[in-house]
């Protein structure tokens, strides 16, 4: 059955992640924590004013390397729940491995449309290239990264000059099975609205190189989006590599982030180069 042929019901158990792991709160509380040991560490640059709404604000982790290349890292809960700083855990792998990190807020759906909320996004990616070095952040090399949601605003915001790769994590890039399920009762999307917004829509040669990736044990939705994303990106002559992890659900898969020896760690570095 495709999202196409799924009643209102069926469409929204395909897209309910949390509703499919049972410990998904046990998840966030703990990224929570180990986001709140993060921040208080020496060294943190935090709540960086990109945009004039409350939640417009970077946070920058300095990993110590000599002109290092920097991840912008955005959390995920289907542009409406969480915060940035209950996911600064996820600059602990990288970190180990000379890679700064920055991870942006943004405003949540309703408070925000979903135009807004992308344009946000990219505001922050702008500012990030404007003011990271200013900062004392080299950014020899620039990586987009996000989970869920997040996913989906990095990959929208790919198109800037100055990004060199991106890792997706677990996202949704193409927007009208959203737009016609009950998430979108938060999202208030039209169908123009969802289209203009789905970069599965607006793929065009790029020299981005990116990793996509889930969890073997995800929502087949999830799973689907992923992968159909990651070929029609290489199917424009573009560079892409889809490994999903194997017996990962979609919070699991963000511990292969958090731990150095990570295999989302490892496809942070590899995209570094």
């Amino acid at each position: 059955m495709t999202w196409r042929e799924m009643d209102r019901e069926t469409l929204d158990r395909a897209y309910n992640n949390a509703g499919a792991v049972a410990d998904s709160q046990q998840w966030l509380a703990g990224w929570r924590e180990l986001g709140a040991t993060r921040r208080a560490m020496p060294g943190a640059v935090l709540d960086q004013a990109y945009g004039p709404r409350e939640r417009n604000r970077i946070d920058l982790f300095p990993s110590g390397a000599k002109d290092a290349p920097l991840m912008l890292f955005f959390h995920g809960g289907y542009w409406q729940r969480n915060a940035k700083e209950g996911f600064a855990c996820m600059a602990d792998g990288p970190l180990a491995h000379g890679i700064d990190v920055a991870l942006a807020g943004y405003t949540l759906c309703p408070d925000a449309t979903m135009t807004e909320v992308v344009a946000e996004a990219q505001a922050a990616v702008a500012w990030l290239v404007a003011n990271a070095r200013g900062l004392g952040f080299g950014m020899r090399t620039l990586v987009l990264s996000g989970w869920s949601a997040g996913g989906h605003l990095a990959a929208s915001c790919a198109t800037n000059p100055a990004v060199d790769a991106a890792l997706l994590i677990s996202g949704v890039y193409d927007l009208a099975p959203v737009q016609a399920g009950g998430l979108n009762d938060a999202l208030r999307m039209d169908p123009a609205e969802a289209e203009r917004l789905s970069p599965m829509r607006h793929i065009a040669p790029s020299r981005v190189r990116f990793t996509v990736t889930w969890g073997g044990d995800e929502l087949p939705e999830l799973r689907r989006q992923s992968a159909d994303y990651a070929a029609a990106w290489v199917a424009a002559g573009n560079a892409a590599e889809a490994p999903p992890v194997p017996g990962a659900n979609h919070f699991s898969i963000l511990d292969e982030l958090v731990r150095a020896d990570g295999v989302l760690t490892r496809a942070v570095v590899s995209l570094v180069g």
